[in-house]
């Protein structure tokens, strides 16, 4: 192989792997895995929600800082390094497991609330977005519906 078709094969492979874990599939999957783990049903990709989270994270681009939307759904939201992908995403969401007590529904230890909306079992419909923001940071947000932690329910 020469070395432009060389070149052209290792830049496709960037390209693919750069999108890779950022597509509504790879943000449905990642939840669905770890939703199963719990006995909580599949949740599905929504296109209408998915354009509002894009709206919302394009706005945040001027500053990634981690303020909700205060609209009608669920949300999480992330920010971190430029390598910061969706999946990463839903994985540091999870993560703050160790923090929630099932038995009295409660966080202890720290941040839970993340968690629970990943798990929310009457959230069906999923729309994520992802944007480079103007200090180089990535901004992720996904947003559920119907939303979820709602004081007093328990997700699960």
């Amino acid at each position: 192989m020469g070395f432009s078709k060389f070149l052209l094969a290792i830049c496709f492979l960037v390209i693919h792997v750069s999108l890779a874990q950022n597509s509504h599939f790879d943000f449905v999957h990642a939840h669905n895995v770890a939703r199963a783990k719990v006995g909580v049903g599949p949740i599905g990709w929504n296109n209408t929600i998915a354009a509002y989270a894009q709206d919302y994270a394009n706005k945040r681009s001027k500053d990634c800082n981690l303020e909700h939307s205060g609209g009608p759904y669920g949300e999480n939201l992330a920010e971190g390094y430029e390598n910061l992908n969706g999946v990463d995403a839903v994985n540091l969401w999870v993560s703050e497991k160790p923090n929630y007590n099932h038995k009295s529904n409660t966080c202890v230890g720290g941040e839970c609330l993340h968690y629970t909306q990943v798990f929310w079992r009457d959230s069906v419909h999923l729309g994520c977005a992802r944007v480079k923001c103007h200090n180089g940071w990535m901004f992720v947000i996904c947003s559920y519906d119907p939303p979820g932690n709602y004081e007093g329910e328990f997700p699960y």
